[in-house]
């Protein structure tokens, strides 16, 4: 995605409603709930905040501003307290909003979303065209003035490394190659490679099977040239090497591309590693750990400048967003979707907007099925995760969390389609037959006694903190749940999304998180499949493993539905997870500031930051 590696959705911590921050929702979902609650599009009334559905929006693009003057001002924006800390963020441990929204700033591609989720051609970079359908080609070319910010060109060998490091099998053999991405979907499907010669503006794509979000497939890049001078190669030798599948010496292109682009210690690297693509720039750019992180416009950018010079991203926890939007230390925020936080924006009066609408993010719970989880098939296994499914009081969190802002709100049980697409109920109807809507503490004991555990069986259960509601849903799923059998412990944890973090390292036994995507079709492939880059619990079904390949190879619409069913099935059979609501989104913003859309899809309000101005 443009945002995020191909095929693969984005964590979302749930900071803010639209992005919770982290990770992302399953393909065919597409991603990020979208049943938040929605504005009527009619302003407020008396002294509240002004109030819009769409912010005034009539197209889903980003809007032709003309001629534009870059505006000496800063404008401040949260998404969230977690630091951006990776320039690359495709890695298996880096594919966050937290770090997506700050290099989507830095790195642009073909083609980027719009509001709804559209997707649309981004001009300035390049074009596409399908020259055959049979074998499904692709022709990208790349615009003779799109560079990187140290005038290097963007040529086809930046999308070579990007085709390397999804370790195809063509390149590294039946042995996982030695990049680590958070989804391998472009060398699965583009298995030969691309057509193209190095330093080529051009480069030709062919799928010898259908694969349906060939669109989202290739967007950004990273500089290859900057990898290459950090091995001792030349550019082109690199390209080359791609070309020609020679591995030799690719164990330190990879060290680098996995590790060398991820600054842990919270310090700005040197410009010469981190050239931008984009509007903004790291070059002159401030970090003020743990607060801040400024970025300065793109002296070399090739598309229109910046509205504004300085963008800053203030690491904010959410439950501060809307006293420092008040005190004007934070001018835009997405904080996450209460009834108090409502009343709270809607109180401060008409100096400020509030934006209503709904995402494609949702929350779930997954199991942990390593060895030493009590979820796991060697120990209580399916029968363990029933008795916690039947305790889970979802429609009590919907009723209690969720209703009060969406009146409309109900527990979401697919992962792959949302409440409010079409083909919601028919998925449901095949594969769930609502036997966890209620909570069931006499059958929740039943199984746990089944499972053949010693109770109480401790349950952590982590996410990324502070996070108020997601500490409410661990209170009340611990209220039921302890009736049970089970000792429910609070495992919220700041670096829960770190690279390193606990997601990661699996050191939890349930993971309360969201995916936040944006209308993909097979983008969950990587997050159910055995070994996927983003299935973190662990788990593995060989017949969910042979549906998603069924969907993911056809560009047929009625495949993916029933593939989709097939899927869903297996999953409540199985148990991988428990999907909760999808999530409502909020977007608050000071009313001097032009520009600001709600946006459903993973690139949240920041879509368009490149456009945001005060007016004069």
């Amino acid at each position: 995605m443009a945002i995020v590696a191909a095929g693969a959705l984005a964590l979302t911590a749930c900071t803010s409603d639209s992005g919770d921050s982290d990770t992302d929702a399953g393909g065919g979902a597409g991603s990020e709930d979208t049943s938040e609650e929605t504005g009527d599009g009619a302003e407020g009334t008396g002294d509240g905040a002004e109030e819009t559905g769409d912010a005034g929006q009539q197209d889903t693009a980003k809007p032709d501003l003309g001629d534009v003057t870059t505006a000496d001002d800063e404008i401040f924006y949260s998404i969230g307290e977690v630091e951006w800390e990776a320039y690359n963020g495709d890695t298996s441990a880096t594919n966050s909003t937290y770090n997506a929204v700050v290099n989507g700033r830095l790195q642009e591609g073909f083609w980027y979303w719009g509001t709804d989720g559209t997707v649309y051609p981004n001009e300035d970079f390049g074009s596409y065209e399908v020259t055959s359908e049979d074998p499904f080609t692709v022709e990208y070319t790349i615009s003779d003035e799109a560079v990187w910010e140290d005038g290097t060109p963007i040529t086809s060998n930046d999308y070579l490394l990007e085709w390397a490091s999804s370790n195809p099998s063509s390149l590294f053999g039946d042995e996982d190659g030695p990049f680590d991405p958070v989804s391998d979907t472009f060398g699965v499907y583009v298995p030969d490679g691309l057509e193209t010669e190095p330093d080529s503006k051009t480069f030709t794509v062919t799928y010898p099977e259908p694969y349906p979000d060939w669109e989202l497939l290739v967007s950004a890049a990273k500089p290859s040239h900057v990898v290459a001078e950090q091995v001792g190669l030349e550019p082109a030798e690199l390209a080359q090497a791609v070309i020609d599948g020679e591995t030799e010496g690719m164990d330190e292109v990879a060290e680098f591309w996995n590790t060398g682009w991820i600054f842990g210690d919270k310090s700005l690297p040197e410009a010469s590693l981190v050239p931008s693509s984009g509007p903004y720039s790291l070059d002159g750019a401030t970090w003020n750990s743990p607060e801040y992180l400024t970025l300065v416009p793109n002296e070399s950018y090739y598309g229109p400048v910046p509205a504004t010079a300085n963008l800053t991203f203030r690491f904010a926890a959410p439950e501060t967003h809307v006293q420092a939007l008040e005190n004007g230390d934070i001018n835009v925020i997405e904080p996450q979707a209460t009834v108090d936080t409502v009343s709270q924006i809607e109180a401060l009066g008409e100096d400020f907007t509030l934006l209503r609408g709904d995402s494609l993010t949702w929350e779930h719970l997954d199991f942990n099925f390593a060895e030493d989880s009590p979820f796991a098939d060697e120990n209580g296994g399916l029968a363990a995760r029933e008795a916690f499914a039947m305790c889970v009081p979802r429609q009590q969190i919907i009723d209690n969390l969720i209703a009060p802002i969406n009146p409309e709100a109900e527990v979401m049980n697919l992962r792959e389609v949302f409440p409010f697409q079409e083909t919601y109920d028919e998925v449901v109807e095949a594969a769930y037959d609502g036997r966890y809507d209620e909570v069931d503490i006499e059958g929740a004991t039943s199984k746990l006694e089944e499972a053949g555990l010693d109770t109480p069986v401790e349950v952590r259960i982590g996410y990324s903190a502070p996070n108020q509601r997601r500490t409410d849903q661990v209170t009340a799923i611990k209220s039921s749940c302890d009736e049970a059998g089970f000792n429910i412990v609070d495992a919220g944890d700041p670096e829960f999304f770190a690279a390193g973090g606990s997601l990661e390292t699996g050191d939890w036994e349930i993971a309360l998180f969201a995916w936040a995507g944006s209308g993909q079709i097979a983008s969950g492939q990587p997050i159910y499949s055995t070994d996927g880059g983003q299935n973190f619990g662990g788990f593995s079904n060989e017949e969910v493993d042979e549906a998603w390949n069924t969907l993911a190879g056809s560009s047929d619409p009625e495949v993916h539905l029933e593939q989709q069913k097939v899927i869903e099935k297996l999953l409540w059979d199985n148990l991988y997870g428990i999907p909760i609501f999808s999530h409502p989104g909020l977007v608050a913003h000071e009313s001097s500031i032009e520009n600001i859309f709600f946006n459903s899809t993973q690139t949240g309000t920041a879509w368009n930051a490149e456009q945001w101005v005060r007016s004069e």
